[in-house]
């Protein structure tokens, strides 16, 4: 088995990704600030070897690439690299050094859409600071895999859902009060016709295509996997389907984004602006065929763990 370095390794995704890891035989050295803790247990965390840096600290003085050589990883996992500058640094330090690279992409490279579902290879759009950063890293790795022989994989996860956060909601925003109003059977606006789309995944199944990219090493080399669940859902279809999940008939209008944002919080209607502009909606045909993916969970089923998650903590009242 290998020796894996996951930075960043208590998030989201590392929360389910390390144990996976742990059971699997590997190795695990967590990286992370020191100043976070998973979302769930595991006993399995007892076996990891845990590593305190500060990435943006070590960055500056130029040394953080060669802290992570240092470690002496057969496979580096790099769950929050955001700038093309920060994955630079961090390839020139393990180039020649490791056997597998995977990072941690988005889905949002793809900006708008020009064919749905849309598969991972299509040429993209991407806009927005965060979705432009990480289409430039990709392109970076890919080319350096597919010119250079850098064992780069990237994993492109959709909206990460999973108990202990809230998830995007049905209005496209992260205000878990949108569930409140569904569960009561309230009045609940949205904007246009609710037909933008949002794409959600379990934070598990995004381990899973992290796993399967690195049990098929030769097929996951030099290319980019989206790991999303089987399907997107409308807004109007996702709202729909948590009222009756609440016991509820819905209750929806539908204005035109610009009146509809009058009435939000500026920046919960920025945030979906955000997501409807972008209205992913991705196919995981080549993760299931090349690593063989196999989600656990619909967009629906990973969401509804994570709002049972909400209830308990008293942040969605019924």
């Amino acid at each position: 088995m290998a020796r894996v370095v996951v930075i960043g390794a208590t998030g989201h995704i590392g929360t389910y990704l390390v144990p996976r890891l742990v059971t699997a035989g590997h190795e695990v050295v967590a990286v992370t600030r020191g100043s976070s803790r998973p979302y769930r247990p595991a006993s399995s965390w007892a076996e990891v070897e845990h590593v305190v840096l500060d990435r943006s600290a070590l960055e500056k003085e130029g040394k953080f690439g060669s802290r992570i050589k240092d470690l002496n990883a057969d496979i580096v996992i790099d769950m929050i690299c955001f700038t093309l500058k920060s994955a630079q640094h961090l390839v020139e330090a393990l180039d020649g050094s490791v056997q597998h690279f995977l990072h941690t992409g988005t889905i949002w490279t793809h900006g708008h859409a020009t064919v749905v579902p849309t598969p991972e290879d299509i040429a993209k759009n991407p806009f927005g600071e965060y979705g432009t950063h990480k289409a430039a890293i990709e392109s970076f790795l890919l080319a350096k895999a597919r010119r250079h022989g850098f064992p780069a994989t990237i994993v492109h996860p959709g909206h990460i859902v999973g108990p202990g956060w809230a998830p995007l909601n049905p209005a496209g925003h992260f205000n878990p009060g949108v569930f409140t109003t569904l569960a009561r059977g309230e009045q609940l606006a949205l904007p246009n016709f609710g037909m933008e789309t949002v794409h959600h995944v379990h934070a598990d199944d995004v381990a899973q295509v992290f796993m399967c990219a690195i049990s098929n090493w030769a097929a996951s080399i030099g290319e980019a996997f989206h790991a999303v669940s089987p399907a997107a859902m409308t807004l109007r279809g996702y709202a729909e389907a948590m009222a009756a999940w609440f016991g509820q008939k819905p209750d929806l209008v539908f204005e035109p984004f610009e009146e509809w944002a009058k009435r939000q919080d500026p920046d919960e209607a920025r945030a979906t602006w955000d997501h409807i502009a972008r209205s992913p909606n991705c196919s995981i045909d080549k993760a299931r065929t090349r690593i063989g993916y196999q989600p656990r969970y619909t967009s629906l089923e990973a969401v509804e763990e994570a709002v049972t998650w909400l209830i308990s903590d008293g942040q969605v009242a019924q």
